[in-house]
């Protein structure tokens, strides 16, 4: 809980409420088109069957632009407030300071400080606050000016081109990230928005969609998502609560016969238990018939087979997820170049909270000298560095085979993939960019990378590689240029 509120600290927040009751309801121009291309970001970022809660609504500009099933207010301004309801009829509106909220345990899907931040009374106190209206998968989502923005935008203020503030302080990107910290929250990713903060006949759009995500340290505002830590409070009590897990492996297999032993025999046993879900794809050798002798002779082991009618390893992942009945779910490839004994780690990961989405990492720990050819360990590395711009958050392996989830957001994933359609026969890249485009975090888990024992890669070098960056340039469309 955050401590009492200090007397200095209410001196200010009276300041700025004297401050607002006495400004317009009606923004400037500059103004309106500045809060539409900032909804335009927000509505990417909330799903459209959420709760929503803004603090420092002001006006209710921002909050009737967005598209969302619940929308609710709070400002300090009753005047503010006033305006507000009456411009977002189908909102509700409370007149109250965010380090004091309370609105009678009323939990939200998705927080939202829009340019409020540089305004509080105290910025530790106010996200701490706010733990008491978030639950287990709120996400926290801020924006704020660019500290590098101050003098232009002290000039326009002079100009009388902006809007009066009271005073107020300048946070950089850094010092949110720490508050956060110090507040319980877990950033998630950041990102820097609108190098042009007017639509300019047209020109701006040009300008923010295609140049500001290549040029995000000068953009004029930082979007930064957050989100609650597990309630468990220490590491013994989270740990606890792993035993109630199951999990579903999922092994897409095609020309692997030799490896089908080892999958059922190497995979451990985690949680409340363990389900195999082999997924045979159209194979040349008795892969089909080898993963049914072994299904037979381990009738201790929970094993469901599958036939898939598709193509590709997507398709193939898609299936398995499909009829998966675990908490959490895994992909193993079945070459087994990823040791299965370390799937418990993904587990641990997602179990305790402290990640919702664990990416595999070849890239860390020496690898067997077969492992990874040279070209495909540059071509990697390369994915590594685009995506983690691209995500906003590190990704060292994007093509590494074992992702681990809840099944709880892969189907929000599923329901959500229309947006960026069915473009990834290969499933790495779709799961990725759902975890990107639902705010998960994302966790590196390194491991040690194996040479194969059997069989051939089912990857082309070339083709795959081509269809790989044609990929990334369609969910940067989606993610970054937009």
């Amino acid at each position: 809980m955050p401590t009492a509120l200090s007397a200095l600290a209410r001196e200010h927040l009276d300041r700025i409420r004297a401050f607002y009751d006495a400004a317009p309801t009606e923004p400037q121009a500059g103004a309106r088109a500045y809060r539409s291309l900032l909804a335009h970001y927000y509505n990417l970022l909330i799903p459209p069957d959420a709760s929503v809660l803004e603090i420092g609504c002001g006006s209710g500009e921002l909050l009737a632009q967005l598209r969302a099933a619940t929308k609710v207010g709070v400002d300090l301004s009753a005047h503010q407030i006033e305006a507000a309801r009456s411009r977002v009829p189908d909102a509700e509106f409370f007149v109250q300071a965010g380090e004091l909220i309370d609105l009678g345990g009323r939990r939200f899907d998705v927080i939202i400080i829009s340019d409020t931040l540089n305004l509080a009374a105290d910025v530790q106190h106010l996200l701490e606050r706010l733990h008491g209206v978030a639950q287990a998968d709120t996400r926290l989502l801020l924006n704020f000016q660019n500290s590098l923005w101050r003098p232009l935008l002290t000039l326009a203020r002079g100009l009388g081109l902006k809007a009066a503030q009271p005073q107020n302080s300048w946070l950089a990107s850094s010092d949110v990230l720490n508050l956060l910290r110090l507040a319980g929250w877990l950033p998630v990713c950041h990102h820097g928005r609108l190098l042009l903060p007017f639509h300019a006949l047209g020109l701006g759009m040009l300008i923010n969609r295609w140049l500001a995500p290549v040029a995000g340290w000068f953009c004029l505002t930082v979007f930064i998502v957050a989100r609650p830590p597990r309630t468990a409070t220490g590491r013994a009590t989270a740990l606890s609560k792993v035993e109630g897990l199951s999990v579903s492996v999922v092994i897409p297999a095609r020309n692997e016969a030799g490896n089908i032993p080892a999958a059922v025999a190497r995979t451990p046993d985690m949680g409340a238990g363990t389900e195999l879900i082999f997924v045979e794809g159209h194979s040349r050798d008795d892969t089909w018939a080898e993963i049914q002798r072994v299904a037979a002779e381990n009738p201790s082991r929970k094993i469901k087979l599958l036939q898939q009618s598709g193509k590709g390893k997507g398709d193939a992942v898609r299936a398995g997820f499909a009829v998966a009945t675990g908490d959490i779910l895994m992909i193993l490839d079945a070459d087994l170049t990823m040791p299965p004994e370390e799937l418990p780690k993904f587990y641990d990961l997602l179990a305790t909270g402290r990640a919702e989405f664990a990416n595999g990492v070849r890239l860390v720990y020496p690898m067997d000298e077969k492992a990874m050819q040279f070209l495909n360990l540059c071509a990697n590395k390369t994915f590594g560095l685009i995506f983690t711009w691209l995500l906003g958050q590190p990704v060292k392996d994007t093509l590494c085979g074992t992702k681990v989830l809840t099944r709880a957001h892969y189907e929000k994933i599923a329901a959500g993939r229309a947006y960026f359609g069915d473009f990834d026969p290969f499933g790495d890249f779709d799961l990725l960019f759902g975890a990107a485009k639902l705010n998960l975090a994302i966790a590196d888990v390194p491991i040690r990378y194996r040479e194969r024992t059997y069989g051939e890669t089912n990857i082309q070098r070339w083709k795959h590689g081509w269809l790989l960056l044609r990929m990334v340039w369609f969910a940067a469309r989606k993610l970054k240029f937009v």
